[in-house]
């Protein structure tokens, strides 16, 4: 689906244009050809295909839609590839946007995410000054609006990973809190696999070789990969504080286990003792004096009953019960 398609000279807005004038407005000095698609056919890339001379193999992943983030330069052109990472409740909506750029030209396509770019273009076109650099520069701020949906998706997995810290030691808490570490971190990866692909790929952009339709904005993808570095680094942070509080969460299993381990030996020793003592007594023999006694039986209630109560103080002293 076509969202919008435009023409650019000097850093101004020219017109909206449809498809067949792109071609038309592409042989113009120093006028370049925004195109925007979301959820595209593959007829409609055939299209822009033809349109803009692009790569078959570029065309080919951006209609197969589940790439791993990259940047990949053909030719004078530069095909790139990002995951959009959305929150969907308590769930992440991981979705895709490939980008075209060419000397005169930029298409973006958007697969499988709700949030567009308008406001991207709109930012754009209150910076004619920016905007003259060319496709180079709205390449950099779509890149830019992409890392920027990060942000609040990384501060939400580290208010989760807060909640989850303070009931830790919740008594019987710990396996509930490892079940929901393990959810927390499939969603940190998720993440992660959007942001760490993508900060290798854009140091290309502003460092060594830079390809030619980024050469004026080399800046600017510098700063896009700062911001990359740093959601990066924190996601490894809180991976390592995942694995930190699963560790807790499984000393903290056995611990309780252990506490259940003691109050069940704790009991099975009062229990020994009163059938050892009832073994004994309990034997019948003609020879036992305790057998003709009158006071046997209360004597050996006491007996036991005196022993037992000097093992569970003993127990209760120790913890064990």
């Amino acid at each position: 689906m076509l969202i919008n398609c435009v023409a650019y000279q000097e850093g101004k807005k020219l017109k909206d244009i449809s498809i067949e004038e792109i071609s038309d407005y592409l042989i113009i000095p120093g006028c370049f050809v925004w195109v925007a698609l979301q959820d595209a056919e593959l007829a409609e890339l055939e299209k822009m295909r033809e349109e803009f001379d692009l790569h078959p193999l570029a065309v080919e992943d951006a209609w197969v839609s589940h790439q791993r983030p990259k940047i990949d330069e053909y030719g004078d052109s530069v095909f790139a590839v990002m995951h959009l990472v959305e929150m969907d409740g308590d769930q992440l909506r991981v979705g895709e946007v490939d980008v075209f750029v060419g000397t005169n030209f930029v298409l973006s396509v958007r697969n499988r995410s709700r949030k567009g770019f308008l406001g991207v273009r709109g930012r754009c076109e209150r910076e004619p000054h920016l905007l003259s650099q060319g496709a180079g520069f709205v390449f950099y701020a779509l890149m830019d609006a992409v890392v920027d949906r990060y942000f609040p998706v990384l501060d939400t997995l580290e208010t989760e990973l807060e909640n989850i810290e303070e009931h830790i030691f919740v008594k019987g808490s710990a396996r509930s809190n490892i079940e929901r570490l393990y959810v927390l971190k499939r969603k940190v990866m998720t993440l992660k696999h959007a942001v760490a692909p993508l900060m290798e790929n854009t140091g290309k952009l502003h460092r060594g070789r830079v390809p030619a339709v980024c050469v004026n904005s080399q800046e600017y993808f510098r700063d896009v990969y700062d911001h990359l570095n740093h959601i990066n680094t924190s996601i490894d942070t809180i991976r390592d504080t995942i694995g930190t509080a699963i560790q807790v969460n499984l000393s903290m299993v056995t611990i309780e286990e252990s506490e259940v381990t003691k109050r069940l030996a704790a009991w099975a020793g009062l229990f020994a003792v009163a059938t050892a003592f009832a073994g004994i007594w309990g034997m019948n023999f003609e020879v036992m004096p305790e057998l003709r006694w009158k006071y046997g039986y209360p004597s050996a209630l006491a007996a036991i009953s005196v022993v037992c109560s000097i093992l569970y103080y003993r127990f209760k002293k120790a913890g064990w019960l």
